[in-house]
């Protein structure tokens, strides 16, 4: 017969009763919904296997349940094997058998075998006196416990499983609110059994619409959990790639002045800002800001103004048609602009030391990774690099973590690291710098358990037990999308404006009578900002105000076009 939902939906918490008998169920919904309708979502089934598919539904939607009410003489499934099932789902809620004279001797064995809270006689008029009572009590009950509503997604997954990490990075970077479950908990077995998850298939996560995904890409999560990923319309004004700093900048600064503006990001934005514990040297900001929250205040000022902000969007390509640009992506599916601006910053290198990639994600990231801050507890940890990012991430993890280690190959941090980086690093006991030091390998099962690292002055070699370590060596650009598009230098930034002229002369194949503006790539119409350019200042402040810039520019390439 399926399930009745007896109260309108936006009431969440729910008591459901369960009986075969139609005239019994409605009459029990009837007297319930009489006294709690209007604090309580009455849900009524007619079999065992219709309530018990409800309160998974329920389960992953995040409702809750306070009492359910089951009768015991049922066909297939009876009252307490109903019971007894629906406790793995719901385990606080408050427990009823609906009971016949002749059935009274089963509904004391109950008691033990369910945790049964109370047996009901039928029939049980006057319900003022045989049913509000006993049913006011269990919500009393019920009520002071702590059974609150998790609204946000859900993902279940295993610790040290690579993918688990990325999918947390994912939605904690895009600003998604959501609560982790490792998979041997019970809560997430009972989220399993509700997805109908073997629980081999990992991660599983849930919306909070309670639609289960089992192991989805970062397309699916960004579709299902509230993310744009499709464009509103084929042409633009300006196409902004890559969502970090400059990015968000010319974003926030296009869409204000006018023009129709898109931004598109492969992951999420913020870049290598975004993932920064705390940034102290950004004007306006005395006390330091987080990546994430500069990233999310940006995000929302873009799309004030009116920017689109598309997630999970690889661009591929970059192609001159006409007058316009056209940006096409991996699906094959393109949108076409009169101006493009290059944000798509850098990426931390790769260490090719054997045994770090098999570990990655398990012990070994690239990047702050700050979903991870709480596994430091305790913990010995490494840091590989000696710029900015790797010092601001070493501070904040010193609060957490036993002891931080960062490994430098250089004699010192002066050179790469800011001044008042290096005294706060100082004045923190349990961090430690070690100079003229490399990670050569690492070692571990399931995840990391040691390191084998090189003095580069002696030669010498040591392993040392280690849980996690962070990687920030380095910046890679991402532009090898662009190789015989625009101009780039041996190390594959994006070269523009004077840079581009050798004496004087206009760049090879440049067409126009004028020379490329400040931030023009070799195709007119074409800008970078940020990190990808070549001989950038690599800091956030420059890369906002490079994309602000680029706007001015893209705005003087269209009134003399």
């Amino acid at each position: 017969m399926g399930v009745m939902t007896e109260q309108a939906e936006t009431i969440r918490t729910a008591i459901l009763t369960v009986d075969d008998d139609p005239g019994v169920s409605r009459a029990v919904a009837r007297d319930l919904r009489r006294r709690y309708g209007e604090r309580y979502r009455i849900v009524r089934a007619e079999s065992g296997a219709d309530a018990l598919e409800a309160l998974r539904q329920m389960k992953l939607r995040g409702d809750l349940v306070a009492a359910i009410l089951a009768d015991y003489r049922m066909p297939g499934m009876n009252g307490i094997e109903f019971l007894e099932r629906a406790m793995d789902i719901y385990p606080g809620a408050r427990r009823v058998l609906l009971t016949a004279y002749a059935d009274t001797g089963a509904a004391i064995d109950a008691i033990n075998v369910v945790d049964l809270d109370h047996y009901l006689l039928k029939p049980w008029d006057p319900p003022e006196e045989k049913l509000y009572p006993v049913i006011d009590a269990l919500l009393d009950a019920w009520l002071v416990s702590d059974h609150r509503p998790v609204p946000e997604t859900k993902v279940v997954g295993h610790r040290w499983s690579a993918r688990c990490s990325e999918v947390r990075e994912f939605l904690a970077r895009n600003q998604v609110p959501y609560r982790w479950y490792n998979s041997d908990e019970p809560e997430a077995q009972r989220l399993l059994e509700a997805a109908h998850s073997d629980g081999l298939s990992l991660p599983v996560v849930i919306t909070p619409d309670g639609d289960p995904l089992i192991e989805p890409t970062d397309a699916d999560l960004a579709s299902r959990v509230g993310l744009a990923t499709m464009p509103s319309k084929d042409f633009y004004d300006l196409i902004v790639i890559g969502g970090g700093p400059a990015g968000l900048g010319a974003a926030v600064y296009g869409a204000s002045e006018g023009l129709r503006t898109v931004l598109v990001e492969r992951t999420a934005t913020g870049g290598q800002a975004g993932q920064s514990s705390r940034i102290e040297n950004y004007l306006g900001f005395p006390d330091g800001v987080s990546g994430a929250q500069l990233t999310d205040r940006a995000r929302r000022q873009a799309a004030k103004f009116g920017a689109e902000v598309l997630t999970t969007r690889n661009v591929v390509s970059l192609d001159v048609c006409g007058s316009a640009r056209r940006v096409s992506f991996a699906d094959g599916t393109s949108i076409d602009a009169h101006t493009v601006i290059l944000a798509t910053g850098v990426t931390y290198r790769q260490l090719a030391a054997p045994g770090l990639a098999d570990l990655t994600g398990r012990g070994v990231y690239y990047g702050s990774a700050l979903t991870e801050t709480s596994a430091c507890l305790g913990q010995d940890i490494y840091i590989v690099g000696g710029a900015n990012s790797a010092g601001q991430a070493a501070v904040y993890l010193s609060r957490h973590a036993k002891s931080v280690t960062i490994l430098v190959r250089g004699p010192s941090l002066e050179r790469s690291m800011s001044y008042y980086l290096i005294k706060q690093i100082e004045d923190v006991p349990n961090i430690s710098v070690r100079t003229c030091t490399e990670v050569t390998e690492a070692f571990g099962d399931d995840h990391l358990e040691s390191l084998t690292l090189r003095n580069t002055a002696t030669g010498g070699t040591e392993t040392v037990d280690a849980q996690l370590l962070f990687l920030f060596i380095g910046a890679a650009p991402l532009t090898d999308w662009l190789d015989g598009v625009v101009v780039r230098d041996s190390a594959g930034f994006v070269v523009a404006g004077p840079d581009l002229s050798v004496a004087g002369e206009r760049p090879r194949g440049w067409e126009l009578d004028r020379m490329p503006y400040h931030l023009e790539t070799s195709i007119p119409g074409v800008f970078v900002a940020g990190d990808a350019r070549a001989e950038s200042a690599k800091r956030v402040a420059s890369a906002v105000g490079e994309g602000a810039l680029a706007v001015m520019l893209v705005h003087r390439y269209l009134e003399k076009r």
